[in-house]
């Protein structure tokens, strides 16, 4: 049997899906048939096609059902990657605003779930931030990426900021058990924060002349 070339085996996978019988086929179900039968043709050719055609058509065979592997594997790793939340990130799947994170919060602390009440606060706290245009809004953000550039914008919850992100790991990653004084805390926090003004830059002549030492407004 003389193998089939690529162009022949494509000509006639063409001429088939010309057939009537094909027209109400699918796009996918057409290129599927064009690739088993091409596939097809591949096989018979390194069955019966002698030596040099059998190892050509064994070749492109492997070529391809590697290239699909590939293929296939890319898709995989980016829907996974899609699907994941990033690790150690802020937020989950969904985007909410600061008053529905802030409105979970408050209904886990009635029910006394305290530990998923103090992630929902900060969510609030990050979100309400990002609304405000004080922080970039970061894809992936961690805790400890907020509570430094919230801290830039806000220096004087800087400090708070820094320990609202370490209770935020310990409930999440950590394994320890929020509490009521905790959840509290934060809320607190929460509630200044939506108060609060960025400091003011210093004036540009400020250094300069040496008569004030005054360099800006602490933000609570």
């Amino acid at each position: 049997m003389t193998p089939i070339g690529r162009d022949d085996a494509a000509r006639r996978a063409a001429e088939e899906l010309l057939k009537p019988g094909y027209e109400k086929e699918s796009l996918l179900d057409r290129l599927y048939r064009y690739v088993t039968q091409f596939l097809g043709d591949l096989l018979d050719g390194a069955t019966g096609g002698g030596t040099t055609g059998g190892v050509i058509a064994a070749v492109v065979i492997t070529l391809i059902i590697l290239g699909v592997l590939v293929l296939v594997g890319r898709q995989l790793r980016k829907a996974s990657r899609a699907a994941a939340p990033a690790a150690g990130g802020l937020f989950g799947e969904r985007a909410l605003t600061a008053a529905e994170h802030r409105a979970a919060a408050e209904r886990l602390a009635a029910e006394g779930r305290w530990s998923e009440a103090i992630r929902e606060r900060l969510r609030a706290i990050a979100r309400d931030l990002e609304e405000r245009a004080l922080v970039d809004g970061m894809p992936g953000r961690t805790a400890d990426e907020l509570a430094a550039e919230a801290g830039t914008a806000l220096p004087g919850f800087a400090a708070e900021l820094a320990a609202a992100a370490r209770s935020f790991d310990d409930v999440t990653y950590g394994g320890v058990e929020g509490t009521q004084e905790a959840y509290l805390s934060m809320s607190d926090l929460d509630e200044r924060l939506r108060q609060a003004r960025p400091a003011p830059l210093a004036p540009a002549h400020a250094g300069a002349g040496g008569g004030s030492g005054a360099t800006g407004r602490d933000a609570r």
